[in-house]
């Protein structure tokens, strides 16, 4: 008889289950929440994850996807010492990890793209301040990721805007320069865009969050299948060499850091006045690439009739020009009391601003709004008046460089941010700053 030889039995090893490590977590958007497919993980109010231990099965791919490491895998101390065991036994081998080819491919596909590239928008061949913001950040980006940093301009006779940009930081410049572009339609532009993406692939792509720029932006990135972050406040780059994208949201609630890990390129609109202005050298040259795209006006579904421009009267108010913004809010309680507002405005060489919830009450006009659903301002000066500072306005004046709090109440989070704060009434502070302000003048 022979004897059959019995097989050891092998010892599983442990998979342990997710956990959230306390305090790393930066509410990114639930992408640990979307990569569970065992719904292990659900989120709370504060955008951190929940984990449902019985569902969980250790599998890891929410702690793959986590920018901020904020998740890792727990072991019971029966399971650490199976792992122990399992360790002992393998001995000097070193442990092999299975590739998964689809990730493989994936990050061979990404190591295609460098360059970080900021499009040019521009009217009839003048260019938005926000381009020329941007420049000012993408140079910051291309650093960190030691490549280049290109501006993209598309128009007609606007070579000068390539050079511009160059003056700006750029290192190259790609023009489409041709008569069909004289006038921005979105298939046109978002063809144009798309061709010189998938010829020369940037790993970055940044546009300003103007009308322009929001209607552009979602037409490129839905023709090239890639993510898109509006209205960010804050780009960086991680240790990965991923763009952190920060922007508000659960309605402003929260601070988001998103992550377009897996495609490109990783786009973002950033609204004007956030990013610092960069320094002009007009010394400074780079390298214009031409290129050109068959575009048949007759193909396009929009054709532009007319061009009527805003018709603004002489007493408009551009706050996003402004130097010096004295703002009311709520607290400033009628329309009537914004005269005295004025009166400093007028004194200081400013303007008057306004909070959402003064415009919601018809006290200033809605080209005043500063905010998250208005305009982003940053002015040398910016002084709040009866704004208690809900982080939907602070989105769209935190770039002040010094802020000024007038508020009854020390406890409003305006003061969490103001470079100077002032506990009283506004209706008698700010006309004691305005006669203070006249009385010195008149000694002068």
């Amino acid at each position: 008889m022979t004897e059959k030889k019995e097989k050891k039995k092998k010892t599983k090893k442990p998979r342990g289950v997710a956990r959230l490590i306390p305090g790393k977590c930066i509410a990114c958007g639930a992408r640990c929440e979307a990569a569970c497919a065992k719904e292990a993980v659900t989120m709370n109010d504060q955008g951190e994850p929940i984990i449902d231990e019985e569902k969980c099965i250790g599998c890891n791919k929410c702690i793959k996807v986590c920018p901020s490491e904020a998740l890792e895998i727990y072991y019971t101390p029966e399971e650490l010492k199976i792992l122990a065991a399992l360790e002992k036994e393998k001995g000097a081998e070193a442990e092999v990890e299975e590739v998964d080819e689809e990730e493989g491919r994936i990050a061979a596909k990404l190591k295609e793209y460098k360059d970080v590239w900021v499009f040019v928008e521009q009217t009839e061949g003048e260019a938005a301040t926000v381009s020329w913001e941007l420049l000012g950040v993408g140079a910051r980006l291309a650093q960190a990721l030691g490549v280049q940093l290109c501006s993209v301009v598309v128009g007609s006779k606007v070579e000068a805007l390539s050079h511009e940009s160059c003056a700006y930081g750029a290192a190259a410049s790609y023009l489409v320069d041709d008569p069909v572009f004289l006038n921005y339609r979105t298939e046109a532009y978002r063809d144009a865009v798309c061709h010189l993406v998938k010829k020369y692939k940037p790993q970055i792509l940044l546009i300003g969050a103007t009308g322009l720029g929001r209607d552009l932006a979602g037409a490129v990135a839905t023709k090239l299948a890639t993510g898109l972050t509006a209205d960010c406040t804050g780009l960086d780059i991680d240790k990965h060499g991923f763009l952190l994208q920060t922007r508000p949201a659960f309605g402003g609630n929260i601070m988001a850091t998103i992550v377009t890990e897996r495609h490109r390129p990783q786009m973002a609109t950033v609204r004007p006045h956030v990013m610092p202005m960069p320094e002009k050298n007009t010394s400074r040259k780079g390298k214009i690439i031409r290129e050109s795209l068959k575009v048949d006006k007759e193909d396009l579904a929009v054709k532009v009739l007319e061009i009527i421009h805003d018709a603004k009267g002489k007493d408009a108010v551009d706050v996003t020009a402004a130097e010096i913004i004295v703002s009311g809010g709520a607290g400033m309680q009628s329309k009537e009391n914004f005269a005295i507002l004025q009166e400093l405005a007028d004194e200081i060489g400013g303007v008057v601003g306004a909070s959402r919830r003064a415009v919601d009450a018809c006290w200033m006009p809605s080209e005043c709004q500063i905010g998250q659903t208005g305009k982003t301002v940053g002015p040398k000066i910016y002084i709040a008046c009866g704004i208690s500072g809900a982080i939907q306005h602070l989105v769209g004046m935190q770039g002040s460089d010094v802020i000024i709090a007038i508020n009854n109440d020390r406890h409003a989070p305006i003061f969490e941010v103001s470079t100077y704060g002032i506990v009283g009434d506004v209706f008698k502070v700010v006309p004691a700053i305005t006669r203070r302000i006249r009385e010195l003048r008149a000694q002068k």
